[in-house]
């Protein structure tokens, strides 16, 4: 699958006390990135919701390599590395210009309103490889 991204702006609201990116936020950016790559391909997750198909993360790894700061303008990658039966899993970068600050894996399960494990929905599954 293709390389989706978003670009973002860095507050000073998004900074901690020592002037860089709180950690956590870095974990927001990474899930508008995914949710920006569905919308891109045509999945509307809030539509998938209402049909009873729902997506948690499961699984979250990352690797934090520099620090962003107040005003920089940074680029969030995300792709699907592979869907499963019931599991996305993503491979996602952020950066500022050619300087890389994370690198991290996420996986999705694919569940319904009981939280119980159920299969990607044949359409979700085209849209997300192509």
């Amino acid at each position: 699958m293709k390389v989706h991204s978003i670009e973002k702006k860095i507050y000073y609201h998004d900074t901690d006390a020592g002037k860089v990116v709180y950690y956590a936020n870095y974990l927001k950016y990474l899930e508008e990135a995914r949710c920006e790559l569905c919308a891109f391909n045509g999945i509307s997750l809030s539509e998938s919701a209402k049909e009873g198909v729902l997506f948690a993360v499961v699984h979250f790894e990352i690797d934090y390599k520099s620090p962003a700061r107040y005003g920089d303008i940074i680029k969030v990658f995300a792709r699907v590395e592979k869907t499963g039966f019931s599991s996305v899993h993503f491979i996602e970068e952020i950066k500022a210009g050619e300087r890389l600050l994370a690198k991290s894996k996420t996986v999705w399960a694919c569940i319904n309103e009981s939280m119980k494990p159920i299969p990607i929905p044949e359409k979700i599954k085209k849209a997300l490889n192509q």
